[in-house]
């Protein structure tokens, strides 16, 4: 979570049988969370390693100023394990464009590791040549709101299972604000909500839960008809390995 805020990606090894509506989560370590100095949890994120966090670039979340959750799963309990991580560097994308959403990518690195084990593990990340299955079942997550008219975030994370739309289909409800630096899933009864942007879309693949997409956009009211738009990682995949190895 990024609290000012945000949590890392488990091996969520022991997700059970998914649903087409939110849940619970049940992933044996969340995705990241990003909150205020107030404790205001405002985006989420995921760990891609001990040092670093993807998010969205949408969520101008500020070195020095936010912190990183990690291994959250109860926003209200106080006795979790959890990681809170202040933020060395943020860099977002050279190409971010905030009016056409396109490349909304940011990389944080944390000011030091982070712990890993059963409540906080890394994801992997798709190749730049990643090739999806033709129908692959996508999990999102985060605590954003749980529907388009609730007021607040979820007090527990939320997982929710989504099936990929083609570039094709996503053109067809959003038309040309639909580039090759996004993805889209959703339109089927489940979307991702205000709240969640930054954090996760992935699917899995040979037992590893492997990001796609970041949340990125969609409806206002978030529509559940409406495919939600998500960054496509594989498309920033080789500027994500120059950034990590040049910092």
């Amino acid at each position: 979570s990024l609290m000012g805020h945000q949590a890392g990606w488990a091996d969520a090894g022991h997700m059970p049988g998914l649903v087409p509506q939110p849940v619970p989560g049940s992933l044996s370590s969340p995705p990241f969370s990003f909150q205020q100095s107030n404790g205001f949890h405002f985006c989420g994120g995921s760990l891609i390693n001990q040092n670093w966090v993807v998010t969205a670039a949408h969520c101008q979340v500020r070195a020095g100023t936010h912190f990183a959750i990690l291994g959250e799963y109860d926003r209200s309990s106080g006795s979790e394990p959890v990681q809170v991580k202040s933020i060395a560097k943020a860099i977002t994308h050279p190409y971010w464009n905030a009016n056409t959403m396109n490349n909304d990518i940011t990389l944080l690195k944390l000011a030091s590791p982070a712990q890993l084990g059963a409540r906080v593990s890394p994801v992997c990340l798709a190749t730049a040549s990643e090739s999806l299955p033709a129908n692959p079942t996508c999990i999102t997550t985060g605590w954003g709101r749980t529907s388009g008219t609730a007021s607040g975030g979820a007090v527990w994370l939320q997982q929710v299972a989504l099936p990929l739309v083609t570039v094709s289909q996503c053109q067809q409800y959003w038309g040309s604000r639909i580039t090759s630096s996004m993805i889209c899933a959703g339109g089927a009864g489940a979307s991702s909500c205000q709240g969640d942007s930054g954090g996760p879309l992935v699917y899995l693949k040979g037992g590893a839960w492997t990001l796609i997409g970041i949340v990125s956009w969609g409806t206002s009211n978030c529509n559940v008809r409406a495919p939600a738009v998500y960054g496509r990682v594989s498309a920033f995949r080789t500027w994500i390995d120059s950034v990590l190895a040049s910092n």
